[in-house]
């Protein structure tokens, strides 16, 4: 089972939501669709359900032609932020309703929404409305009527982003096994670079209404394409400064800090670029891997469970640093960090990688 997308597009009175866009989704492991709030995947993901039409291209289900079927003849399933269920109807009700539609026998619905219910840890509350439920068991509730009924393709827009912390923790990991060898085509769309990560499979990274990179998740995660690849898959967002390469030293502009090129950075020819480094390579203590200093004045400080983050002024730029454990940052104090220059990128003046 695949879901093609040939050289779709989608416009709104002059305005292009989706650009050309050509995508291969194949089942056996999730496709994530990974891009800020406004990049496009609530749109992308629209057009492939069909709730709304393509202004060009055409998409193909399992090699047929499903452009302009509606959302009931595509056998898909949509599964939002928002706990969608019927609240008139039990959650046994609720996840049996598209096959009662579909005309299933009475014995193997009973059958079928058992089994889901089993897997979902929604047997005791089989009999519950909706309103009696907690915001996991209704987000539950819409993912086992999703499964229940065995569409060919599955779309979750961003579901977990209403929950609270634990529940997402524990959804994040049972996804993938509950979609597991079911000969779906699964798409994920979220914000966050590390849920995406979580889920493994293949990624499409989103930005202003385009794919700029897609496969492998941790493929692209390891060696993004290009500046904007990059700068999608990191959360808080990526440090980026130019860079010069000169008789083997990598030096960084409008500073003092330098050191000799290795790695990846060997490969360069003399010239600038713009080097970019994810925050969490930023690091308050020194090691024998980040030890290139970089010192910069803190402006924001903040704590997140067991990391702490601090946002500082480094060669006229604002830098983050993202950091495991409890650090004594303080506003307006200088402070100094090390990167490894190991986990650093380098793209050309037009954006594109020249070396990892």
């Amino acid at each position: 089972m695949a879901l093609e997308l040939k050289n779709i597009t989608k416009k709104v009175k002059g305005r292009t939501h989706i650009k050309d866009t050509s995508l291969t989704l194949e089942a056996g492991h999730f496709n994530v669709l990974l891009g800020e709030t406004g990049a496009g995947k609530t749109s992308l993901i629209k057009l492939m359900a069909g709730l709304d039409r393509c202004s060009s291209g055409s998409i193909m289900m399992d090699g047929r032609d499903v452009t302009r079927l509606s959302t009931q003849k595509r056998n898909i399933s949509l599964v939002h932020q928002f706990f969608v269920n019927y609240p008139h109807m039990t959650v046994f009700e609720n996840i049996a309703s598209p096959l009662r539609v579909a005309g299933m026998a009475k014995s193997e619905i009973e059958g079928r929404v058992d089994d889901v219910a089993g897997l979902l840890q929604l047997r005791p509350m089989l009999q519950r409305y909706p309103h009696e439920l907690s915001g996991g068991q209704q987000q539950r509730t819409a993912l086992a009527r999703a499964i229940a009924k065995e569409s060919n393709a599955v779309f979750l827009d961003e579901p977990l982003a209403n929950l609270d912390y634990k529940l997402r923790e524990e959804l994040r990991e049972q996804l993938p096994e509950l979609f597991a060898g079911r000969g779906t085509v699964v798409v994920y769309a979220t914000s966050e670079p590390e849920e995406a990560l979580l889920l493994g499979g293949k990624t499409g990274l989103m930005q202003d209404g385009r794919i700029t990179q897609f496969g492998p998740t941790a493929d692209i995660y390891r060696r993004p394409a290009n500046l904007v690849s990059a700068s999608v898959f990191s959360n808080p967002p990526i440090n980026q400064i130019n860079v010069t390469k000169k008789d083997g030293r990598i030096g960084l502009d409008q500073t003092t800090v330098e050191w000799t090129a290795g790695g990846a950075a060997n490969a360069l020819a003399d010239g600038s670029y713009i080097m970019a480094i994810r925050p969490n390579d930023v690091l308050p203590i020194r090691s024998d891997a980040a030890n290139v200093a970089v010192s910069g004045t803190i402006t924001v400080t903040e704590l997140s469970g067991s990391e702490s983050s601090a946002h500082f002024t480094f060669a006229g730029r604002n830098w983050v640093s993202l950091a495991h454990g409890i650090h004594p940052y303080k506003t307006g104090t200088d402070r100094t960090f090390y990167i490894n220059p190991e986990k650093c990128f380098f793209f050309l003046p037009d954006g594109e990688m020249a070396a990892r």
